[in-house]
């Protein structure tokens, strides 16, 4: 069917656009970044077995040649947003913590946007 996308397909297209609207903030010093899709974090049982937290992404610094890789975990994702939030937003969100972990400032200072469709 043209124009049909699977959630995702979907998925990966708002993870991209986050980082599309990052680099119009953040221009050149964040265009080395890579933006990954994982179903699930590593670890997941383990983490649902003792009720630790289960992450929505991660962030792992440049290392040498590797540049630094944003990654974002769809199922927590989906599950966490339940129609509570637009799951675009919340993937934003997510998206906007990592870096601000990377770069060491504050998620607001990252995206001014941020975090203004949270749950109270």
């Amino acid at each position: 069917m043209a124009g049909f996308r699977s959630r995702s397909e979907r998925f990966d297209t708002w993870v991209l656009e986050s980082a599309q609207r990052l680099e119009r903030l953040w221009g050149e010093s964040i265009q080395s970044y890579q933006f990954v899709v994982q179903d699930i974090p590593p670890g997941l049982e383990e983490l649902a077995a003792t009720r630790g937290n289960i992450p929505f992404g991660a962030g792992t610094p440049a290392a040498g040649p590797k540049p630094a890789v944003i990654t974002v975990y769809r199922h927590p994702i989906e599950s966490a947003a339940r129609g509570l939030v637009p799951v675009s937003e919340l993937i934003h969100d997510v998206v906007v913590e990592q870096l601000a972990t990377l770069i060491g400032m504050d998620p607001e200072t990252v995206d001014p946007t941020y975090g203004r469709f949270r749950p109270l």
